[in-house]
């Protein structure tokens, strides 16, 4: 009885040994597949989009985006304020800034949104280019197409049109969009003009612009003078330079009176300009304020008198006088005398001109009112007075 005993608690041990074997085998995978996943390296993990990964949520705006039309798809979104951009290509824009540069022969798409589009191109487009322009009006917006571009089709470009608020493209507010484009020409620095001399005058009340403007933004312009040859300083405050549109003289003065000109460089090209011939002319600060005075306010037929009317105004400001008088009625031509002289009054130094009327062998038609009329370049003064013509020194008026 006690080997059959032993044998059978011998077999019972073998068999619990081997259970907790078999046990302890199925646990062990588990617990090296939770430490293999810690140890994972960042380039074992798949990107978003990759094979057998999940898409991010943004993929699923970018699909309804593709159910609409190519072209409003690939549209960037814009501002409100934006309607002009540049089309890169079928379905691809770009907004445009205050400036853009382009080579010369480069084609140009532009696109307005909107609607009722109107265009606005540089003045040598409108007139010489229209073979090369082409303007497209559609529901929503409208393109410009411009082909074998050259430097003189440099200039503003910009449009009108009354934005759409609502899927409808119902009319909200009018709304401007521009650009100034520059065509870059390696052989042409300046756009091209048909003048090799321009008259510009020089008012002494207002700024004057040279207009000598570049295809390239990044040449270099300077102002120079013809006579004696010297380069004109350009300080910014009394002469400034603007790529866009040339030389602002601020200040107008006498000594820059002459012949000038600019001077583009760029690498290892120069070239001038169209010669400017600048004439100064001197700008009143206002209207003439004539006086006038007749010699004798009653004078007897038969006598002479003379009515004179005098201005005061700046030194060397021209001054032209009209008058009228009762004896044009008759046919009595004018016998005026004028003439003009410096004064100093109140401390300053001012210009005296005047014109005398001489009227001979007064006639009762000579009796009447006489006007004076002053006219400088900023407008015309009047002033009057009153003549009587009598039989004796009574003061009895002549008959007419």
């Amino acid at each position: 009885m006690v080997p059959r005993a032993c044998c059978w608690l011998s077999w019972c041990l073998l068999i619990c040994v081997i259970s907790a074997e078999v046990q302890e085998h199925g646990r062990t995978p588990k617990a090296q597949k939770k430490t293999a996943f810690k140890a994972a390296s960042p380039g074992d993990v798949k990107p978003p989009g990759a094979p057998g990964g999940k898409k991010p949520k943004a993929d699923l705006s970018q699909k309804t985006l593709q159910m609409k039309t190519p072209t409003e798809a690939a549209a960037p979104s814009l501002p409100a304020s934006s309607i002009l951009t540049l089309v890169l290509g079928r379905g691809r824009f770009q907004k445009v800034g205050d400036s853009l540069s382009l080579r010369a022969g480069d084609p140009l798409e532009l696109r307005c949104r909107g609607k009722g589009v109107h265009w606005r191109v540089p003045v040598y487009l409108e007139e010489e280019g229209k073979e090369r322009l082409r303007i497209k009006h559609f529901s929503r917006h409208s393109q410009l197409q411009l082909v074998n571009s050259t430097g003189a089709d440099t200039g503003e470009y910009s449009c009108w049109a009354q934005h759409c608020q609502d899927g409808e493209g119902a009319e909200g507010e009018a709304r401007q969009g521009k650009t100034f484009i520059f065509f870059a020409d390696p052989e042409e620095l300046f756009v091209p003009t048909e003048d090799y001399y321009k008259v510009v005058q020089l008012h002494s009340h207002q700024p004057v612009l040279l207009p000598c403007q570049v295809t390239n933004p990044l040449a270099h312009v300077t102002l120079h003078r013809e006579f004696p040859p010297e380069e004109v300083p350009v300080d910014g405050i009394d002469i400034s330079f603007d790529v866009k549109k040339g030389f602002t003289i601020h200040r107008p003065r006498a000594s820059l009176a002459g012949a000038l000109f600019c001077l583009a460089s760029l690498g290892g090209l120069r070239q001038i300009s169209t010669k400017y011939m600048l004439i100064y002319i001197k700008y009143p600060s206002s209207s003439p304020k004539p006086t006038i005075q007749a010699s004798a306010t009653s004078v007897q037929l038969g006598e002479n008198f003379r009515v004179t009317c005098t201005a005061l105004g700046e030194p060397d400001i021209a001054v032209d006088f009209i008058w009228e008088y009762p004896g044009q009625k008759l046919g009595r031509p004018p016998y005026v005398s004028e003439w003009a002289s410096v004064v100093r009054q109140e401390g300053q130094v001012q210009q005296e001109a005047g014109s005398t009327l001489h009227v001979e062998e007064a006639r009762a038609g000579d009796s009447g009112i006489y006007t004076c009329r002053a006219t400088n370049l900023q407008g015309t003064g009047t002033a009057t007075t009153r003549v009587r013509v009598t039989r004796s020194s009574h003061g009895s008026p002549a008959p007419s």
